[in-house]
């Protein structure tokens, strides 16, 4: 042991993933039942430990195909947990990441192995811990990156509406938005490929389906270009 790290206490690093999905109507958010003690039953966040051979953002991309089967999910840290007495069992600090996937796309049979169930953040249960503390500090994030940058498509499908759209950033946001204001700034960042196809099952006259410019959208990223809606 080198000199000076011996005598020095030991912690456990854990990682919490607050995984957020939408189902056109709803801001989602996946939990699942902890099946060990303490705690057992209970509603929790999924969860890991940062192995020896893990950086922070390897633990989490792990954990998160753990329960849903999917690479190259898009990912933030969000803040870590460090309070004395948040783990009963032993001195834990936590590190939070939230994570947003299409529900369409994740593998239901993963997350029913995993007793895993979607809810509405309005109803979502009680937590774990102070897993609730971290739900709350990544809608937060969410809602702050959502209101100046747009990030979020990964919960649309590939060809959505303008309205699909909408609803989402009302959704992530928790308030109404104007549509015309809204149209003509999503429109005048030029990130959207307009259709020839339509989304018929709204009206009769239709909807046209667009689909997100990922080359645009970096390329802009990297001038900081911002919605500020």
């Amino acid at each position: 042991m080198v000199k000076g790290y011996n005598p020095e206490d030991k912690v456990f690093l854990a990682l919490d993933c607050i995984i957020f999905g939408f189902d056109d109507e709803d801001l989602k958010v996946l939990l699942i039942r902890r099946d060990f003690e303490p705690e057992i039953g209970k509603w929790s966040l999924m969860g890991g430990f940062m192995k020896n051979d893990e950086t922070l953002n390897d633990a989490a991309a792990r954990i998160l195909h753990r329960l849903t089967g999917m690479h190259d999910i898009y990912m933030e840290q969000l803040y870590t947990f460090s309070e004395v007495d948040r783990d009963p069992v032993t001195r834990t600090v936590s590190t939070a990441y939230y994570a947003i996937v299409n529900i369409e796309k994740y593998n239901e049979e993963l997350i029913e192995n995993f007793n895993g169930e979607w809810f509405s953040l309005k109803k979502a249960p009680k937590l774990i811990f102070d897993h609730n503390e971290m739900v709350e500090k990544a809608v937060k994030r969410l809602r702050r990156r959502t209101s100046i940058s747009p990030i979020g498509f990964e919960l649309l499908p590939e060809k959505f509406t303008m309205r699909q759209l909408q609803k989402l950033y009302e959704a992530i946001l928790g308030k109404k938005i104007d549509k015309r204001n809204f149209t003509n700034k999503i429109k005048s960042m030029d990130i959207l490929i307009k259709l020839d196809e339509k989304d018929m099952s709204s009206s009769t006259k239709g909807s046209y389906l667009h689909m997100f410019d990922q080359e645009k959208y970096k390329s802009k990223q990297e001038n900081n270009f911002y919605l500020k809606l």
